[in-house]
């Protein structure tokens, strides 16, 4: 989007956006709501239907969305469907010269740099993963990691930046890195606050006590103030699952590969998830990593308050 004294002017140039489930979505809408011409699919109908009802054009199948618009979005689950959609579903030859392809999934870079020597002359690449939770894709807070050639780059941000804070990070590939890295740090911090909370719980100290004590200390973090609400109301966050948690692990493991010596915390993080997945699901809520804690120690993570679930944020 371009912007005019902070107003938010469409881009002139049509957006296919492929993905609509807990991220894209949201995504998809604030683009819609900046009054972008949004292509939309999805192999659920109903997720279209709910994006032509904002005010999107309904694709047919995956080609026929990119065949039509200027830039394509696309925002799954996990590298195999990008891989499905660009190559089986024949996306990325149905691409027209001079479009440009943004994936905003979280992604193994060797396939973005595949999928970008396979895609027809002309057509630039840029992967553009995010991070912010439903919450931040609803109220264009997302915070972008962009990899590629300048020119596409730039291109890219003329509707990026409708979504949230875009940092620049490199080279095609080297967004979903930096991307991996903080999600990396991020699932350390959630294995672990599920840990400080029952040791404390276990010595008579009360957990409004921890919690307060947690937000104005060193133990501060993103968890602490996004993610603990989801364990003390309950339901452990849904809207991101522990499958897609081991999956962004299993990528941060293909690049631990090389290094000289182990990542001990991110191993054990690794085997936190993997444990939380072997008891609750693995479609359980990510929070479930703390919910061991509770099952294994007979506590309980409840704490009275408002907290607002991540997928009902909608406070601009």
């Amino acid at each position: 989007m371009a912007r005019d004294e902070g107003v938010a002017v469409a881009t002139r140039e049509t957006i296919g956006f492929i993905g609509l489930g807990n991220m894209g979505a949201p995504m998809c809408g604030r683009l819609l709501d900046a009054g972008c011409a949004v292509v939309a699919f999805d192999l659920d109908a109903d997720r279209v239907e709910r994006a032509v009802g904002r005010g999107a054009a309904a694709a047919t199948s995956a080609a026929d969305c990119a065949a039509r618009v200027d830039v394509l979005m696309t925002s799954l689950p996990r590298p195999d469907d990008v891989d499905a959609v660009l190559r089986k579903a024949g996306a990325l030859d149905a691409l027209g010269p001079g479009s440009l392809w943004v994936d905003l999934t979280t992604n193994r870079k060797e396939l973005l740099a595949a999928l970008a020597t396979e895609a027809p002359a002309g057509v630039g690449v840029v992967d553009a993963p995010v991070t912010g939770a439903v919450d931040g894709a609803r109220n264009g807070r997302l915070t972008i990691f962009a990899g590629g050639a300048p020119a596409p780059v730039a291109r890219a941000r003329a509707v990026l930046d409708e979504l949230g804070t875009v940092i620049e990070c490199g080279p095609l590939g080297s967004g979903n890195v930096v991307k991996l890295v903080t999600n990396q740090l991020w699932f350390v911090a959630a294995a672990a606050i599920g840990e400080g909370f029952a040791l404390g719980m276990a010595h008579g100290v009360d957990l409004g006590v921890l919690y307060r004590s947690i937000r104005q200390s060193v133990g501060d973090s993103f968890v602490a103030r996004h993610d603990a609400p989801s364990i003390f109301a309950g339901h452990y966050d849904p809207s991101f699952t522990l499958d897609l948690c081991l999956k962004d692990l299993g990528l941060v493991e293909e690049l631990q590969v090389g290094l000289a010596g182990p990542l001990l915390l991110t191993d054990a993080a690794r085997a936190a998830f993997g444990d939380a997945a072997d008891r609750y699901g693995a479609d359980a809520g990510e929070l479930h990593v703390a919910k061991r804690l509770e099952d294994d120690n007979g506590l309980e993570f409840r704490l009275d308050g408002d907290w607002t679930a991540p997928w009902e944020v909608t406070d601009e």
